[in-house]
This record gives C-alpha cells, sequence and structure tokens, in this order.
C-alpha cells in the first residue's frame, strides 16, 4: 500500500498517510465551501502525526462529531475527522508530497444538506 508523506505550508504539522485511494472528494458544507477542500478518506489507523502535535488546532462546530485539524502557526488545514464517517479521516490531497489527484475520479459529498443544531440562548 503507498505511503505518502503530508505536511502544512510552513512544515511545523507533518504527518504520513497509508493508503490507496479511489477517489478525492469536495463537501458543499460551509466550512469545506470556504476553504475549497479537496480531500481523500482513510480509515483512522492509516493517518499517523510525526510532528507539531503541541500546534495542532482543532475548530469544532454545530454537532461536535467532525474535527477539523489546522496548523496553528500557518493556518493550513490538514486532515479532519469525518462526521459522516468518524473512524475515518479527510486529508488534504494538497498537504501530502508526491500524490497527484489528477487521476482518480472526484465525487461531491452533500455537507449542506447535513442537519445542523440550533445555538440555544
Amino acid at each position: 500500500m503507498p505511503r505518502y508523506a503530508g505536511a502544512c505550508h510552513c512544515g511545523t504539522l507533518r504527518f504520513e498517510v497509508e493508503a490507496d485511494p479511489v477517489e478525492t472528494t469536495s463537501c458543499d458544507c460551509s466550512l469545506c465551501a470556504m476553504r475549497n477542500a479537496v480531500m481523500i478518506q482513510v480509515p483512522q489507523a492509516a493517518l499517523r502525526l510525526l510532528a507539531g502535535e503541541d500546534l495542532l488546532a482543532t475548530y469544532v462546530w454545530n454537532t461536535g462529531v467532525a474535527r477539523h485539524h489546522f496548523c496553528g502557526r500557518c493556518g493550513v488545514y490538514v486532515f479532519h475527522r469525518k462526521r459522516a464517517a468518524p473512524d475515518s479521516f479527510g486529508v488534504n490531497v494538497f498537504c501530502l508530497r508526491d500524490f497527484d489527484p489528477a487521476p482518480l475520479p472526484h465525487r461531491r459529498t452533500d455537507g449542506a444538506g447535513m442537519s445542523l443544531l440550533e445555538a440555544r440562548l
């Protein structure tokens, strides 16, 4: 199985992914649309954080299941725990070294149609 090295822009967060992805995805939820994310899905055990855990920042909203991780120094989104598949991560393909997403089919997912929790005052 292929192994890919990954990092944020400044190199503080370094990780590796062992996966043979079959597609890339993008999501139309408000967060993914704003960051224009293109991802591969990998099982939780396939992603290993190698460096920068102390600067791994996390954004959680709505149901609290999805956890979006980014570099606390440069701000680049690297990966997130998926709400629709909590035992998997969505990994930013543009953070993976020597990974060419072009040959893979691309699927758009419906994040905007997922339920939202109303804010309670």
